[in-house]
């Protein structure tokens, strides 16, 4: 006999995915998804460990399509084949399956979405190089809440924002119940971290650090901060049309922003409220003040 006629390109069998069943909780790789409901633990290991967590279809294909790249899924096995079009995207990937009680003792919640993935966190541009293109940046100081800070980055991408920029103490929009409220919209708006807000220290004897506030202004924007201040204006009596960069800072429930952004902003502005009512949750704020500026911006 002679020897074997060599493979070619259309012998060779792509892998599969990697389907691994869980059999014990005490496997390392599944370390990315413990105690997935201690809010404050998952906050700061998820991004010492660089990465986040992808929770539902909509938000991990949304994920894949920005470019982020999966660690691992974990799935019930009545979800692998509604899953497949995503995992079998990186077939390298373990993909962890096992009996939803186990998975429930494993994250401490019932996956009642479907999947998660942990993602690799993402690498996010400077602020610098967000300003150069944009024209109406949302600013969003210290909102703790998750689900507000999903539901402003979901406005933001329905309502034209160009960016969003978050401060050193707000919450994290890559934090799961962020992404969740978002639907994935966080994946689609432009966004960085502050390093310093709403002013860069200014070490004696080094040069002027230039962040926060003074960033915007170096960017040519006008920074109006929605507060309930004496001096604010009525929304519908600023000037919110094309011929201005607009940087819109939002606050965090209670207090509202601090007392050292509204002396750094151009303007205060207020949106009027009727029924005794003095102010909106700032996720319904954000909302009203994007679609304000869209509109002032196309009506030209």
């Amino acid at each position: 006999m002679g020897a074997p006629a060599p493979e070619g390109p259309g012998t060779i069998e792509a892998p599969g995915p990697q389907i691994v069943p869980i059999t014990t909780l005490e496997d390392p790789r599944l370390d990315d998804y413990l105690r997935m409901t201690d809010v404050r633990l998952r906050a700061s290991m998820e991004v010492e460990r660089g990465l986040f967590m992808a929770e539902s279809f909509h938000v991990i294909e949304r994920a894949m399509d920005a470019g982020c790249v999966p660690r691992s899924f974990l799935m019930s096995s009545r979800w692998v084949e509604q899953f497949a079009p995503l995992f079998t995207r990186f077939p390298e990937v373990p993909v962890f399956v096992g009996e939803e009680s186990l998975l429930e003792s494993l994250t401490g919640f019932h996956l009642h979405r479907g999947a998660l993935a942990a993602m690799q966190r993402p690498v996010l541009p400077s602020a610098a190089d967000l300003l150069r293109t944009a024209r109406t940046v949302a600013v969003l100081e210290n909102i703790v809440d998750h689900t507000n800070v999903g539901a402003m980055f979901r406005s933001a991408a329905a309502l034209d924002v160009d960016a969003v920029l978050v401060t050193p103490r707000c919450a994290d929009p890559l934090y799961r119940r962020s992404l969740r409220v978002s639907m994935g919209t966080v994946f689609q708006v432009p966004w960085t971290r502050l390093g310093a807000w709403p002013h860069a220290p200014h070490p004696p004897g080094e040069d002027t650090a230039h962040d926060g506030v003074d960033l915007l202004h170096d960017a040519g924007f006008d920074v109006l901060a929605l507060a309930l201040t004496e001096q604010a204006t009525a929304l519908d009596e600023v000037d919110l049309g094309a011929g201005r960069k607009v940087a819109l800072v939002l606050g965090a429930e209670g207090h509202g922003l601090e007392p050292s952004t509204l002396k750094a902003v151009d303007e205060h502005v207020v949106i009027p409220m009727s029924g005794a009512v003095d102010s909106l949750n700032v996720a319904a704020a954000s909302a009203v003040v994007f679609w304000q500026r869209r509109a002032a911006v196309r009506a030209g």
